[in-house]
């Protein structure tokens, strides 16, 4: 598997942790996701994912992943809407400590169904919890900035893009941008 479908696949079983971190805490299902590395509480951002990989000397690949969680408060200075879980449950708010055991619980759980199952099993997953599928959505590249409509996952978690001319556009890197109302973008 190349190295991008593993970081997407490793990406989609994160989010889906963050997911479950997030129905544990606010205890009704009100998170979604939006590809490939946001997670949004009510739309607005809550917790974001990054994955970096690199070659090791034996030609294999390692992973590290990085899980920017909202507990107790989100900034208010940022261009797209931001949340926290404490917004959502004010008493009792998660500790540091106490989202870690659960997200790593979590992130086994998918990532076990992932290596015995395939990707497909967490894609269906993630996609029963995506945010935006349908929609019209802007997708920014580095060389060029696209508009169609999300689709959905392909095989290995790259989102597929159904231009206006109805070619189908896979998006394996990219800034995401959905309309959610008049003036109003939720993005990367």
């Amino acid at each position: 598997m190349l190295a991008t479908a593993v970081m997407i696949n490793v990406i989609v079983a994160a989010a889906l942790a963050a997911v479950d971190l997030a129905d544990k805490v606010i205890g009704v299902p009100r998170a979604q996701v939006k590809w490939p590395n946001d997670l949004l509480i009510d739309g607005r951002k809550a917790a974001g994912i990054l994955v970096e990989s690199g070659s090791k000397p034996d030609g294999g690949l390692w992973l590290a992943i990085g899980l920017g969680i909202n507990l107790a408060s989100a900034p208010t200075s940022v261009e797209r809407p931001a949340t926290a879980f404490a917004d959502h449950k004010p008493q009792n708010p998660l500790l540091p400590d106490e989202a870690l055991s659960v997200l790593s619980s979590a992130f086994e759980h998918w990532r076990s169904i992932w290596m015995a199952s395939g990707f497909a099993a967490i894609a269906t997953a993630w996609t029963g919890r995506a945010y935006g599928l349908g929609q019209v959505c802007e997708v920014r590249l580095p060389d060029q900035t696209l508009t169609g409509i999300a689709e959905g996952l392909d095989g290995d978690g790259a989102l597929r893009l159904r231009l206006s001319d109805g070619q189908e556009r896979r998006i394996t890197a990219g800034d995401v941008f959905f309309r959610k109302g008049q003036g109003d973008v939720v993005g990367h």
